[in-house]
């Protein structure tokens, strides 16, 4: 658990400034990554980073066809979170793709993003 809060903290102070969160979007239909998470049965995770730099490397392989794109903080909260919280999806933070991977509630990361968040 410490380790939940070491990289979400580290999480919101990167995203502070710029007030903009990273996810992979497939450049032809619109989609958005989301895949099954590696430590919860029958969950959805939607992978998130705190940089255009470190989502890009993940657009390789199966996800050749994806490019980053920004969602704005403020976006977050008023368009995504009720569709991802209807639909039982967690988040990713800082995907890298392996067993270390952090996943978190939707509650969780959203109550930590409404304390960077510039109003």
């Amino acid at each position: 658990m410490t380790q939940n809060i070491a990289a979400l903290e580290k999480f919101q102070d990167d995203v502070k400034e710029s007030q903009v969160l990273w996810a992979l979007q497939d450049k032809a239909s619109g989609d958005w990554v989301v895949m099954d998470s590696m430590s919860y049965e029958e969950t959805e995770v939607m992978p998130l980073w705190s940089s255009e730099a470190l989502a890009k490397t993940h657009c390789i392989e199966e996800w050749e066809d994806y490019t980053p794109a920004p969602i704005a903080l403020a976006d977050w909260f008023e368009f995504w979170l009720e569709d991802l919280v209807e639909d039982d999806v967690i988040v990713g933070l800082n995907w890298v793709g392996d067993e270390d991977d952090i996943e978190l509630g939707l509650s969780e990361f959203t109550e930590a993003l409404g304390q960077i968040e510039a109003l």
